[in-house]
């Protein structure tokens, strides 16, 4: 046991203060945004809105989402990301406070599509910030502990909510959601002052200076990471729905598959990442294995009736996903280019954002028009588009001179 405790507190040096001092912020900032996994009870139980009305909220919290990504990117080439990144935290801060006094349809459509363009200007921001508070070794265990963050972030959020909602009402929620995400604001202009920190100059291969919307590898890359993403989210939408309807699992049973999730990569995912990172495979390797376990994982849901098979496929799943996305937020950062990095981060982002205005919606109708079976097959067959792509991708890269 002590061997296994040695091995994964390894697996965290070499980290540099300032990743950590990140990663913090961003735990404070996710489990902060706790508004949001009650946003739509808030809205039908306190506000008595339709389920149309709801569904049209939903979309303007999808489209400041994007749109926010999009000028994260944007304003970080130009301000820095330290700039962004902390007058995100403050106004998203003082933003959802705000919201609790909006009442109306127009209104709350509006709020929401403003306070998550504001606080999704974050997310470029933080991968460009990694670039210069993490050497280039480093670069893959960094985005893991970001990763490790958010998904603490995000679990202890619901459960803190679902309290402050028992004992505040919703009033403490939007109240506490805006103090939190305050708080990681100043505690970033306290910890990571770039006059007091040491950063690294990022090391890019590419000297013209052009959009990344120009720059056709990255976009295949981009389409690439569109794909696999859109294939990824069916099991935060239409994977669980398979579990109720085909399986009979209770609400319990599936809380606690998806909770098998997170609590695997708090677990495993950083001494996996450090364990990968001195083998011989290329990051497009991982990638690519990454998505293959993931396109395993709908294979194994249509194997049998057997419940474990639910398991063996959450399994390969969330292995996949540790695999995956590290080495492709790592890759991204290598396509990068300099004075651009914001932008590239913002379109990486963007990916997944498109990922969740298509995934969902398409894999119900999916499952709705041929079945769950039909469905997972598409995904697999989606998985397998995602990989010839990036198969296509490597030999581009490689005359480009980027390590892949």
């Amino acid at each position: 046991m002590r061997s296994i405790a040695r091995q994964y507190i390894r697996s965290f040096e070499g980290l540099s203060p300032e990743v950590w001092w990140l990663s913090l912020v961003t735990l404070i900032n996710r489990a902060g945004t706790m508004v949001i996994p009650f946003l739509s009870l808030y809205l039908s139980e306190s506000l008595s809105f339709d389920l149309e009305s709801i569904g049209w909220v939903m979309s303007a919290f999808g489209l400041g989402s994007l749109i926010g990504s999009w000028l994260g990117g944007k304003l970080t080439d130009r301000l820095g990301y330290y700039k962004v990144m902390y007058t995100s935290l403050l106004l998203s801060g003082v933003g959802f406070i705000i919201l609790q006094y909006l009442q109306t349809f127009s209104s709350l459509c509006l709020g929401i599509f403003v306070i998550m363009l504001v606080a999704d200007a974050f997310r470029p921001a933080v991968f460009v910030a990694l670039t210069a508070y993490s050497k280039e070794e480093n670069r893959t265990r960094s985005v893991s502990l970001i990763r490790l963050a958010i998904n603490l972030g995000f679990s202890a959020g619901p459960a803190l909510g679902g309290l402050i909602i028992t004992h505040l009402d919703y009033a403490g929620l939007f109240w506490v959601d805006g103090i939190t995400c305050m708080a990681a604001g100043v505690l970033m202009l306290v910890l990571l002052d770039p006059k007091r920190v040491k950063t690294e100059t990022p090391s890019v291969i590419n000297t013209e200076n052009i959009s990344p919307y120009r720059d056709r590898s990255y976009l295949l890359f981009i389409a690439a990471t569109f794909l696999f993403g859109l294939v990824f989210l069916q099991y935060f939408s239409t994977v669980p729905l398979f579990y109720k309807d085909i399986h009979g699992l209770s609400e319990g049973a599936i809380g606690l598959i998806l909770a098998m999730n997170g609590f695997l990569i708090f677990l495993l995912e950083m001494p996996l990442i450090k364990y990968l990172e001195n083998r011989s495979v290329s990051t497009m390797g991982y990638i690519l294995f990454g998505i293959l376990l993931t396109m395993l994982s709908f294979l194994v849901l249509n194997l049998g009736s057997w419940s474990g098979l639910l398991i063996i496929g959450m399994l390969l799943m969330t292995l996949g996903e540790m695999v995956a996305f590290p080495f492709s937020n790592a890759l991204a950062l290598k396509m990068a280019q300099k004075g651009k990095q914001g932008a590239y981060m913002a379109l990486y982002t963007i990916a997944f954002s498109f990922g969740h205005l298509f995934g969902h919606n398409s894999g119900m109708q999916l499952a709705s028009w041929k079945g769950y079976a039909f469905t997972w097959w598409i995904m697999i067959l989606t998985g397998g588009i995602s990989m010839l792509m990036l198969f296509l991708l490597r030999p581009i890269l490689r005359k480009e001179r980027i390590s892949c």
